[in-house]
């Protein structure tokens, strides 16, 4: 253990410089929903937690497939980066920015779309689905800012900046947090919006952050080198595919997992409103645990993406196997955490107690999920640094919907295990991703020129 952590103890230092503000980042986006939980779950009762459960998991489909596509831009940049073309960096922002304003449109249609249709014929309770709609539609609001934060944070990160979108998504919290309380209390004066409230909240906040996030790179000194071909002009169709090629397969990997575990909330649904609300209790804790998951993949990303450019394959390696060894340190963490706090830990979201028998169950195999749901997204940063994202691709679509779905649908409906049959196939899932993924790593990391 010794050798190994002498080995890669520079790689360690300047990882975890990277990766702890991004980990911070990340877990506001689910911060965002675990705070909605946390308020509902406590003042608006069971039936609406179960709603925000249903919405969230509905919408975070959409969220995360728009987040992969803003991703394309954090490697690319970190490749022109490492080459010294700063102005190739200005290019690329111009272009991600029209592309991801254009996708956030069009997701906002999507969830529009299914919140008047699509969501009556899920099987889910019809008190659930009252509660949800207006949410869902709030939360669809959310998404064009939410994508311009993430165009400019992505960016920022890209060249190695990741405190400033740190201490905003902290700060945005904050307001979430005291906006949420307010509207579904009703507090000041305000009358008591239920649901509707946490919605209102998080569409103020992703608005703030946007404006906030977009003046600080657009203004800061620090950015002035890589912005002098930062105009509309310089849009263009080469590069903006080159963004989609690179956006497109990162947002189909995110989709494939969410889905499933989307999926995996609409069968729960189908079972009763109690253990849907217990999953959401488990799976925004498991969601936070891999929201800071992607702030050591974002990392990895952007170090294998300069060793990518630079054509430094021997320390791209190095850096990537420090990356998997951070990863399983802190979700071991989480793990311990699951476990010995499974009882617990529900008590922040609701005092219903078979919300929380349930909820404390799913925890144990959360837990044991933690390493495998670390060490998977790690990969698929690693692989999308060095410009490999069609196989990375293909391998989470078969981890979650020929595998994982399949599975936890056979043991939860059929054989009647319920809410945790469910999660164990998502278990099963994530194994198959985590190591299928590693052993493309190794693969394509070992073929390179100068790989030990």
């Amino acid at each position: 253990m010794k050798r190994i952590y002498n080995k890669y103890k520079p790689h360690y230092r300047e990882n975890l410089k990277l990766a702890i503000p991004v980990m911070i980042s990340q877990a506001g986006h689910m911060m965002v929903q675990l705070s909605d939980s946390v308020i509902v779950g406590h003042w608006a009762g069971t039936i609406a937690l179960a709603a925000v459960s249903f919405a969230v998991s509905a919408f975070f489909i959409i969220l995360v497939s728009g987040m992969g596509m803003s991703y394309a831009i954090t490697p690319l940049v970190a490749q022109e980066s490492g080459r010294e073309n700063f102005a190739e960096c200005g290019r690329l922002l111009i272009n991600s920015l029209l592309i991801n304003l254009v996708t956030g449109l069009l997701l906002f249609g999507v969830v529009y779309y299914c919140s008047q249709t699509v969501i009556y014929h899920l099987d889910q309770s019809p008190l659930v689905v009252a509660q949800a709609k207006p949410f869902l539609i709030l939360l669809a609001s959310s998404i064009v800012p939410l994508m311009v934060f993430n165009t400019f944070k992505q960016f920022a990160e890209g060249l190695g900046f990741t405190k400033q979108a740190m201490k905003i998504s902290i700060w945005g919290n904050v307001l979430n947090i005291c906006l949420g309380i307010i509207f579904v209390k009703g507090l000041f004066g305000i009358e008591p919006m239920g649901i509707r409230g946490v919605g209102y909240s998080t569409l103020i906040d992703r608005c703030l952050m946007a404006v906030v996030m977009s003046l600080y790179v657009l203004r800061s000194a620090r950015f002035k080198m890589y912005l002098h071909d930062f105009a509309i002009r310089n849009i263009d169709r080469a590069r903006s595919w080159t963004l989609i090629k690179m956006g497109a397969p990162v947002a189909m990997q995110y989709t494939f997992e969410v889905s499933a575990f989307a999926g995996a909330n609409f069968l729960i649904g189908s079972i009763s409103p109690v253990q849907q609300a217990a999953h959401q209790v488990a799976i925004t804790l498991a969601a936070l645990a891999y929201m800071m998951a992607t702030g050591v993949s974002s990392a990895a990303a952007i170090k294998s993406g300069n060793n990518f450019g630079s054509k430094n394959f021997a320390e791209l390696r190095a850096s990537a196997v420090s990356s998997y060894h951070i990863v399983l340190a802190v979700m071991s963490i989480t793990a311990i955490i699951f476990t010995f706090g499974n009882h617990l830990l529900p008590w922040v979201f609701t005092t219903d107690e078979l919300v929380i028998n349930y909820a404390a169950q799913l925890l144990i195999l959360a837990a044991i999920f933690q390493l495998f749901d670390g060490t998977q997204v790690v990969g698929l940063g690693i692989l999308r640094g060095m410009g490999d994202s069609n196989y990375p691709t293909i391998i989470t679509f078969l981890a979650y919907w020929i595998v994982g779905l399949p599975v936890g649908y056979w043991l939860g409906i059929h054989l009647h295990l319920e809410a945790i049959g469910i999660w164990c196939g998502l278990v099963l899932g994530l194994v198959v991703a985590s190591t299928l993924l590693f052993l493309r790593f190794q693969y394509i990391s070992r073929k390179a020129p100068s790989a030990p």
